[in-house]
């Protein structure tokens, strides 16, 4: 089923191009995983669930995806520039815990989080503190190739000697002069040969909580050096997508091709692709600007710009009204809309895995109507196959929908259309709303509030001496295992003992 329309947006040579993986049908995926100094964001959120859905569609039209995210756990120094103190260190020595402490809170809470959108698990989760010695062994090799330098125990990667025969800023549209001239001098820097080298490796100073032995002295590895590691380790030196919110573009993304290229020179990713920032009532979401909402407030309303609490499935939703590269904007109009949207569409979910075909001999095959349903269908794999693009896709769906209530309202009969297209209409619905967009039915257990309205039927019959249903819904309530208690004041439930 592999589909050979799909195109994508490579951020490299900044095209749409014909994806064509390295090794059919076998894809390898990166994507730049949670740093896990402090709780996830909706900008994550939205980061990895547009790549959940792009290994979701992948695996559907039939490539076998090896998804590789990993989790930072060291080496993100606080100005992000090589200097400063580790922020999982800086998070430990605050709350007077161990730093894997606050490595395995901070993860615990991102993979709720991801489960709670319904994202699949990655087939690879590899962390850096568990990648030291191959670390390590890169910094050595890129030192041997002659494209980086020791000082004072701490491993640079040399950029203007990589410069002089690679392009260094060529995936962000970056020049080096112009790089160099915007540059800030840092505490530090005076050791670099340039100001815009970068840590392959660290020397830790004497406070410093997480340190491992290497050739150079006790250090803990630079940020950017982990992903190359890992990516190579289970991906190969080469491999197919490498993906991570735009801010990564640069310096992260670059540094890793000017290291790749520096180990074994070769650039490491065919198609690189970023998702857009999420911005809330137009502004951007920062923690500055008081509009920064965790996952947990969306979900429970808990938050100044909320009116009200939106739903996992809700804010999944929304995500696939836009496409992945495009900025999206969070406010509650937006997200209203697209609870409706998605209430919509699963109810639709509902009545599709009811619905049977039923064939009438009364009644003659509209090829209109089949062909109608076809292009629908096309148009859906159409939108994904353009960039992974979900709007269009959604759109496509959406009329789809309208075919299957319509058949289910009885305003078309199922027998207009031949049995293999009314199958391949259920079938494709089903298909994209679970497994391609990842939505799924969202059961509200409000156990209190549906027993109140319940025992309000309950307590109705009673008082109309209905004791014939009075006793059936004793009956259904044993079923569900509740027992129904009938005080001198009032009616009351349990749970069956």
């Amino acid at each position: 089923m592999m589909n050979q329309d799909l195109k994508v947006f490579n951020t490299l040579t900044r095209e749409k191009e014909p994806f064509e993986p390295l090794h059919p049908p076998f894809v390898g995926m990166y994507v730049c995983g949670p740093t896990v100094y402090n709780f996830v964001h909706l900008g994550n959120c939205r980061t990895f669930t547009c790549f959940d859905i792009i290994y979701r569609y992948l695996t559907h039209i039939g490539y076998k995806v090896r998804y590789v995210r990993n989790i930072t756990d060291v080496g993100h120094l606080e100005n992000d520039a090589d200097e400063g103190e580790d922020k999982i260190a800086k998070k430990a020595k605050l709350e007077n815990l161990e730093p894997m402490e606050v490595v395995q809170r901070y993860a615990n809470n991102f993979h709720v989080v991801m489960e709670q959108l319904n994202n699949i698990p990655p087939s690879i989760e590899p962390q850096a503190t568990g990648h030291i010695v191959e670390q390590i062994e890169m910094a050595q090799a890129i030192m041997r190739n002659g494209l980086a330098y020791e000082v004072n125990g701490s491993v640079y990667f040399d950029v203007r000697k990589y410069n002089l025969q690679h392009q260094y800023g060529k995936l962000s549209g970056r020049i080096l002069d112009e790089l160099v001239s915007g540059t800030r001098e840092l505490d530090g820097q005076g050791e670099k040969r340039n100001p815009e080298d970068f840590a392959l490796w660290k020397k830790a100073s004497p406070e410093h909580i997480m340190r491992w032995n290497s050739p150079w002295g006790e250090g803990f590895p630079g940020w950017h050096l982990e992903c190359s590691v890992m990516s190579q380790k289970y991906l190969g030196q080469k491999f197919d997508i490498h993906g991570g919110g735009m801010d990564l573009k640069f310096p992260h993304h670059e540094c890793e091709i000017a290291q790749s290229v520096g180990y074994c020179g070769e650039e490491p990713v065919k198609y690189w692709l970023h998702t857009n920032m999420l911005t809330v009532n137009g502004a951007r979401m920062s923690k500055s600007a008081g509009n920064g909402i965790l996952p947990q407030e969306l979900f429970t309303g808990n938050h100044p710009l909320l009116e009200q609490a939106y739903s996992p499935m809700t804010f999944r939703y929304a995500l696939l009204q836009t496409h992945y590269r495009s900025t999206m904007d969070i406010s509650n109009d937006a997200l209203k809309a697209a609870q409706k949207g998605y209430m919509k569409v699963i109810n639709g979910l509902r009545i599709a895995k009811k619905m049977q075909y039923a064939a009438d001999d009364s009644v003659a095959v509209d090829s209109k109507a089949v062909e109608e349903i076809n292009r629908i269908i096309a148009s859906i794999y159409k939108g994904m196959n353009d960039d992974f693009n979900t709007a269009v896709a959604l759109s496509a769906l959406l009329n789809l929908l309208k075919k299957i209530n319509s058949i289910h309202n009885g305003q078309m009969k199922a027998a207009m259309l031949d049995e293999a297209t009314f199958q391949k209409m259920i079938a494709t619905y089903i298909a994209f709303v679970e497994d391609v967009f990842g939505l799924r039915e969202e059961v509200r257990t409000d156990i209190d509030r549906i027993m109140s309205v319940l025992l309000g039927v309950y307590r109705e019959a009673k008082l109309n001496k209905d004791f014939g249903m009075v006793d059936t819904l004793r009956a259904q309530f044993k079923e569900l295992g509740i027992v129904v208690k009938d005080m001198k004041d009032r009616i009351e439930w349990a749970y069956e003992e």
